[in-house]
């Protein structure tokens, strides 16, 4: 009998491949969850026994949090990485490093094939199949969801059929969560007008209140909240908690998808909006102009290469390692106010101050021993190339006589 083993997440999609591989097709299905921080100790329990119920015979979960937080995300933090300066990469963040801890233990442990639930119409099967032909180019990789090209009615209607169980949502949406954030498609998000109903957010629902914080960074990583040292994990879960609870984080994100069509989902990312936004303005004290310029550029190539399913390329890690580089002052505490859904950085403090290295005082004072003419000088040399395309331009159209050349 043929040995698959089945990248499970749990919903829809997946759960009818436990069926149908094990059902239809006569395969031994061993599901595996790579846990990327969306699961409770209750949901991982819950999954494994529809996984059962559904005909796998075996299921595990692999704890992938630590790995995504040192080998993805923080490098999203460094880089301030939004897509389309709204969404934080929730999903994409996660998918390259799934798919190579599912392939690295099919292929520790023999197995005949992988399968993964991914549709033909979403970013997913590009990223799995792009990290698959890097990390295991000579296994068999199964995807009968999208090779069939069925729907999610389809597939509610087939399990209904065979008397097996259908995930709690009932496929109405389709949602992901992981450390970064969770992301829900399908319904109201099939129509660019249309808002999801309140009771169709998750970690958001119903949120409100205010609260401060103040997050603290050192080499550009958060290491400790409300003063309190934590490692990187529980720090971002807690800020999803916390964040979460008081509407924070919650956005909609229409953008281009790998396959070149529209997509649209709606997102709630408490940690990586409070992150992220603490971040950026602590780089504003701490590093030049040209630093976060050139920073905050390939921090967005960054982000549309791993968004393009890329985490694999070699450039990616020419990348970070100059967002390694950029870091070493990114040291602090940044202060938050979060109220009625929205997070507003109200203070930040560093040693690495580029404010306090100077004794100016910006619209009040000039530093000590500067010539007073001389951003009369600077401005003048800035314009000079605007004036002198402003004299070509005259003297082109006839407008101003020629410049006369004295010897």
């Amino acid at each position: 009998m043929k040995r698959v083993l089945l990248a499970y997440s749990g919903g829809l999609d997946t759960s009818f491949l436990v069926a149908w591989l094990s059902r239809k097709e006569g395969f031994d299905v061993t599901a595996v969850t790579v846990d990327c921080g969306g699961l409770s100790a209750d949901e991982q329990v819950e999954i494994r026994e529809r996984a059962l119920a559904l005909g796998a015979t075996e299921f595990s979960v692999i704890d992938g949090r630590a790995d995504l937080y040192t080998g993805v995300l923080r490098w999203l933090v460094a880089g301030n990485v939004k897509r389309g300066d709204v969404y934080p990469l929730s999903v994409g963040a996660e998918r390259g490093l799934q798919a190579q801890r599912v392939a690295q233990l099919a292929t520790e442990e023999g197995f005949d094939a992988l399968a993964h639930g991914c549709t033909a119409a979403g970013n997913d099967q590009v990223r799995f199949e792009a990290a698959l032909a890097v990390v295991a180019p000579g296994l068999e990789v199964l995807a009968p969801v999208r090779d069939l090209g069925l729907s999610r009615e389809e597939q509610i209607a087939w399990l209904n059929e065979q008397g097996l169980p259908v995930p709690p949502a009932g496929g109405r949406y389709s949602i992901n969560a992981g450390l970064w954030g969770l992301t829900i498609g399908g319904g109201e998000m099939l129509d660019t007008a249309l808002p999801l109903p309140e009771e169709a957010w998750v970690w958001t629902k119903n949120g409100g209140g205010e609260a401060h914080l103040s997050i603290t960074y050192s080499n550009g990583q958060p290491v400790a909240l409300d003063g309190e040292p934590l490692d990187a994990v529980p720090l971002i879960e807690a800020l999803n908690r916390r964040g979460g609870a008081l509407g924070v984080g919650r956005g909609y994100h229409l953008g281009d998808t790998v396959l070149g069509i529209k997509g649209r989902i709606g997102f709630e990312a408490p940690a990586a909006e409070l992150l992220i936004a603490a971040h950026r303005e602590l780089e504003k004290l701490v590093l030049t102009e040209e630093q976060r310029f050139w920073k905050d550029h390939l921090g967005e190539v960054y982000g549309r290469r791993l968004h393009q399913g890329l985490f694999h390329d070699p450039f990616m890690r020419d990348v970070e390692a100059f967002l390694a580089s950029s870091q070493s002052a990114v040291e602090g505490v940044v202060h938050l106010q979060l109220a009625n859904g929205h997070a507003t950085v109200t203070g930040v403090e560093s040693s690495h101050s580029m404010l306090a290295a100077s004794d100016a005082a910006y619209g009040e004072r000039a530093a000590a021993g500067s010539d007073p003419r001389a951003a009369a000088f600077l401005g003048r040399i800035l314009a000079e190339p605007a004036r002198l395309a402003r004299v070509a331009g005259e003297r082109a159209a006839g407008g101003a006589p020629p410049v006369e050349v004295t010897s």
